[in-house]
């Protein structure tokens, strides 16, 4: 399979840049719990995370702090607004997975790469310049108003590339928040990268599959 689109779009945190945002909450909670506990409330933070970008946009810093505060409240911890800062102020200081700076500098001078993330303004530029490649585009969460999975955002993006949905390629470690999305926004050409920590999608959402970013050149011919 070999793809020929106008664009590669990609999700950031997690599928490019390493998100280690259970680690920062486990970090806060450690000892609170008994360890068998723990692995449900990182997975709780995760899941109320989902929940509250499908709601109306709001800053991510609020997203973060009511998903900690409801996975808090189920697990019976004392929650505190600066924990919420504290998990916020380490996003803009994550770097790229090692498979991502050479293989995506190699596509990038063939074809423009696009960032659609589910970001703030404030954080982005400082996630994309760890990644070592040039970007033709950054769209955020917040220049959308929407966070993906919402179909919004997809919108967003191929409204402000003034494409439609098959001149694009979609590249993402995250099915939920990515690849159903992109395939209900009518982009036909995704990627999914498996890293281990998603469940495999469907094979009905039509995707090709790569273990790291190493892989996506040859799906380009390169």
């Amino acid at each position: 399979m070999t793809f020929r689109p106008k664009y590669i779009t990609f999700d950031c945190y997690g599928t490019l840049t390493y998100f280690p945002m259970h680690q920062v909450a486990y970090d806060i909670y450690e000892g609170q719990l008994p360890p068998e506990q723990m692995h449900g409330f990182i997975k709780n933070f995760a899941d109320y995370r989902f929940d509250e970008v499908m709601a109306d946009w709001k800053p991510y810093l609020e997203v973060i702090h009511c998903a900690l505060e409801r996975a808090c409240k189920r697990h019976g911890l004392a929650y505190r607004p600066e924990h919420a800062k504290r998990v916020y102020d380490a996003v803009p200081t994550w770097g790229p997975h090692a498979d991502v700076p050479h293989a995506l500098t190699r596509v990038a001078k063939k074809i423009p790469l696009v960032i659609l993330s589910n970001a703030m303004n404030e954080h982005i530029q400082s996630n994309v310049e760890k990644l070592g490649a040039p970007f033709h585009k950054i769209y955020t969460a917040q220049d959308a108003g929407a966070y993906k999975p919402r179909l919004q955002a997809f919108e967003y993006m191929l409204d402000q590339l003034g494409c439609a949905p098959e001149d694009v390629l979609h590249v993402s470690a995250n099915p939920r928040y990515d690849i159903f999305a992109a395939h209900d926004a009518g982009i036909v050409d995704k990627v999914f990268v498996n890293r281990g920590h998603e469940p495999r999608p469907n094979d009905a959402y039509s995707f090709a599959e790569i273990r790291d970013i190493n892989g996506l050149p040859a799906l380009v011919g390169l």
